[in-house]
C-alpha cells in the first residue's frame, strides 16, 4: 500500500528561486492529505502531478507562508467543479481568523469547507487504518505539528503451520487470519495465537512545522519512519533560530536521534543559505545516525513498511 510523501515548498518564511514556501502533500492509497499551503502552494501542485483531490487540509499554524496559498487553493478546486467537503484543521483560538481568511475576498467556494480546531493529543482525522494526531509545537504564534501514524497490522498468516494442524485450505485461513478460533471436523478447534504472529507495526510521519525543539514531538509517535523537522537555521545562527522560535539543523537531527527516526527530513531552511544547505545535512548527520536530507521543491519520498523485504 503506497504511502509516498511531496514536498511541495521547503522554504523558510521568505521564498527563493528554487523553493516555494512551505507545503507537504501525502499520498496514501490514493488519498490525499496537503500539511500547510504558503503561497503558489496550487502551481506546486500542478507542477509536481500531485493533483487536487485532498480530503483534509492540516495547517500548522497561521502565518503567511503556511497559508497563503489557501485561498487560490480553495479559488482553483471550485473552478474545477468540486462538490466534495474539504476538511481543514487548524490550531486551537485559529479558526475564526482562518475562517475570515478563506472568505476574505467574498467568494466562498461551491463545496462545503468544515474548519475545526486541535490541539495537543487530540486526533485530528481517523481513518480506517491509521490516524492524524495533532501535537504541541514551540512557535511564537498558536501552533502544532501533525503525525500520521497508521494503526497495527495483523501479523503473518503461517499457512504451513495451519495446514501441520489439520486447517483445510479455504475460508477457514481467513478466518483465522481475522482472529477467530475455527473448528476441524474431528471437533479440534485451532485458536488464532497458533498460526497468526504478533501485529506488525504500521508507518508514521512526522511534520513540525516551525518550532524550536519539543519533548512532544519526540513522544508523539513510536521510532517515525520520517521525521520531517524545522530547520530553518545551522550552527551560525542558533541565536536567530532560539529567538525567532525556529529550530537549527543539529537540534533537528537531537530530536530525530531521541525519536530513534528512520529518516530525518530537514525543512523550512532560511534563503540566507540559498542552495548551501551542505552544513545542515553535516550538522544533523553529526548527532543522528539514521538518512538526512533537505529535500528540493517537488522530492518525493516513499515510506515502506518497517518489515518491507522481510
Amino acid at each position: 500500500m503506497p504511502l509516498r510523501v511531496t514536498f511541495l515548498g521547503t522554504a523558510g518564511a521568505v521564498p527563493t528561486t528554487d523553493r516555494n514556501p512551505s507545503g507537504i502533500f501525502v499520498s496514501r492509497e490514493g488519498e490525499g492529505l496537503l500539511f500547510d499551503a504558503g503561497e503558489g502552494t496550487q502551481r506546486q501542485m500542478m507542477r509536481f502531478g500531485t493533483g487536487f483531490s485532498i480530503s483534509q487540509l492540516f495547517v500548522t499554524h497561521l502565518h503567511g507562508d503556511h497559508v497563503l496559498g489557501i485561498p487560490g487553493l480553495l479559488q482553483t478546486m471550485d473552478f474545477n467543479d468540486r462538490e466534495e467537503p474539504l476538511a481543514i484543521h487548524t490550531p486551537h483560538g485559529t479558526r475564526r481568523q482562518l475562517k475570515s481568511f478563506v472568505n476574505a475576498l467574498g467568494n466562498r467556494p461551491s463545496f462545503p469547507v468544515r474548519i475545526s480546531e486541535v490541539g495537543d493529543g487530540d486526533i485530528a482525522y481517523r481513518a480506517d487504518e491509521y490516524e492524524v494526531r495533532a501535537f504541541e509545537t514551540d512557535h511564537d504564534t498558536r501552533s502544532v505539528g501533525y503525525a500520521l501514524v497508521e494503526d497495527d497490522r495483523k501479523g503473518r498468516f503461517d499457512r504451513e503451520r495451519a495446514e501441520e494442524l489439520g486447517v483445510p485450505v479455504g475460508p477457514k485461513f481467513s478466518t483465522l487470519h481475522e482472529g477467530e478460533s475455527v473448528e476441524l471436523e474431528d471437533g479440534t478447534v485451532v485458536d488464532p495465537e497458533q498460526v497468526v504472529g504478533d501485529p506488525r507495526p504500521g508507518r508514521s510521519i512526522v511534520y513540525t512545522g516551525d518550532t524550536r525543539p519539543t519533548a512532544a514531538t519526540i513522544e508523539v509517535a513510536d521510532d517515525p519512519d520520517l521525521l520531517i523537522h524545522d530547520a530553518t537555521f545551522a550552527d551560525d545562527r542558533a541565536d536567530r533560530a532560539a529567538k525567532t522560535a525556529h529550530s537549527t539543523a543539529r537540534q533537528a537531527g537531537e530530536i530525530a536521534n531521541r525519536a530513534n527516526a528512520k529518516r530525518l527530513a530537514l525543512m523550512h531552511v532560511s534563503s540566507r543559505y540559498a542552495g548551501h544547505t551542505a552544513d545542515h545535512e553535516e550538522q544533523a548527520r553529526e548527532v543522528f545516525d539514521g538518512e538526512v536530507c533537505v529535500p528540493d521543491d517537488g522530492d518525493e519520498v516513499e515510506i515502506p513498511y518497517p518489515d518491507h523485504g522481510d
